[in-house]
């Protein structure tokens, strides 16, 4: 599933193709995403995408007159081709710009979306409710533990949780808390300030060498089969179940939490 740095870095990929250019059309071959796409995506015809920016994982085309939000689900895309490329199966919008390009969406599973605002994007219903950025100072330990002082759930949880914080997806909490020494099993309001702050910069260190990495093996977003180059990860723990640590040497252990795996050293992690 594309992650809050792989949404990054397909942003950072598009950008250059799109910004400042004017959309031509926007073509709608299957409207039955995770939303349907509603018929008002076509107000976007005519007006100039100023900027391509991301809030949690919503890539955002932002207009003079209304925001596209575009989410890429499970399995999508988003690549920038000629606008005259025949579309594969699942290659379900272009929004054709006036380049002779278009941006297409590819999402085999359908799980994501298309849709258009005029809102602000700060009180949008998918997005008002979400927590601060995860590499911006509003994420901070004193705001952390304000969070954490009622919560029983376990810290793994916790900072999954988007309502919290944004982008922590399971890849990203199980490597934070590896590097922070924090057992995923704690319970979030028996966490130390002193150990909220150390995980809360190894939050930021993690999702900051992601994006970094992610940057480093982009594809061309300009050719038909470009897409995001998935960063190259170093994992501690994540996915490594019965390998040995890589710094006591304690075989990592696995286990089940909110249906989602977690991977941690019980001897490092405490």
């Amino acid at each position: 599933m594309p992650e809050l740095p792989e949404v990054e870095t397909t942003c950072r990929g598009i950008a250059p193709h799109t910004e400042g250019k004017e959309v031509k059309a926007i073509v709608v071959r299957q409207p039955k995403l995770r939303w349907v796409v509603p018929n008002s995506i076509q107000e976007m015809v005519g007006q100039r995408i100023n900027k391509v920016a991301r809030r949690a994982k919503y890539v955002l085309l932002e207009t003079d007159i209304g925001t596209t939000m575009v989410h890429l689900g499970m399995s999508g895309s988003l690549r920038v081709v000629d606008d005259s490329l025949a579309p594969d199966k699942h290659d379900h919008v272009d929004i054709i710009l006036d380049t002779g390009k278009a941006l297409r969406l590819h999402d085999p599973r359908r799980f994501g979306a298309v849709l258009w605002t005029q809102e602000s994007i700060d009180t949008h219903k998918l997005i008002g409710h979400l927590g601060p950025e995860p590499l911006t100072d509003a994420f901070d330990v004193d705001y952390l533990v304000g969070c954490a002082a009622r919560r029983s759930v376990s810290v793994k949880q916790f900072i999954m949780d988007a309502q919290v914080v944004v982008g922590v997806g399971n890849i990203y909490a199980s490597e934070s808390l590896f590097m922070a020494g924090i057992s995923p099993k704690r319970a979030a309001n028996k966490v130390s300030k002193k150990r909220y702050a150390l995980l809360t910069q190894c939050i930021k260190q993690v999702l900051a060498r992601a994006i970094e990495q992610g940057g480093t093996t982009l594809r061309d977003f300009v050719q038909a089969e470009g897409k995001p180059g998935y960063f190259k990860q170093e994992l501690n723990v994540y996915g490594r179940a019965g390998e040995p640590c890589n710094t006591c040497g304690e075989l990592v252990v696995q286990l089940k939490q909110g249906q989602r795996s977690t991977f941690y050293c019980g001897s490092c992690q405490r």
